[in-house]
């Protein structure tokens, strides 16, 4: 147990420091930290075994930030880091073509990295619940909501946990 919890601080604090000027995009720019706080929380409620719940900090610092796959591995082992990498946008492709390959992907994933999908989704349809980013009209956050359906219809497990909270955000947002 002692072993677990030092591993979820160690990602709290090296996603907390990676991210720390990074901001969402509500007008509000809420601190990204809360985001990933959000997805661990989700992945811990639903059961997620201890290597789930830290990726879920850490799930976004490829992407976003200057953290390799090499940094992740020596820091916090090649499980972890191999399932940050199973979630990560290849930035290089154009922004559609990485939503397009989101939703190609999904059926490959195993449980845990559908798990991991699923709930930083929930976190995003929630977020868009309080405050969309600048900018957004409805039309924009329907076609997030029918994107992320589409990334969520392929994977071939879902947690039912997350996917009780995926359907309530979703069908708050279509009302």
């Amino acid at each position: 147990m002692g072993e677990s919890i030092r591993l979820v601080a160690r990602a709290v604090e090296f996603a907390a420091r990676e991210h720390r000027r990074h901001r969402r995009k509500d007008v509000a720019e809420t601190p990204y930290i809360n985001h990933l706080a959000h997805v661990a929380h989700l992945l811990a409620e639903a059961g997620c075994d201890v290597n789930v719940v830290a990726a879920g900090y850490l799930h976004d610092t490829i992407e976003d930030v200057d953290v390799t796959f090499e940094q992740l591995v020596a820091e916090f082992g090649e499980d972890i880091a191999e399932l940050v990498r199973s979630v990560t946008d290849d930035k290089r492709l154009h922004w559609w073509a990485r939503k397009q390959a989101q939703i190609d992907e999904a059926e490959h994933a195993t449980a845990r990295v559908a798990a991991l999908k699923l709930a930083d989704k929930v976190s995003n349809l929630c977020s868009l619940l309080e405050g969309p980013p600048k900018g957004w009209d409805e039309r924009e956050i329907a076609r997030y909501v029918h994107w992320a359906h589409e990334v969520v219809s392929r994977l071939p497990e879902r947690n039912e946990v997350l996917m009780g909270r995926y359907l309530e955000a979703r069908g708050a947002l279509l009302g």
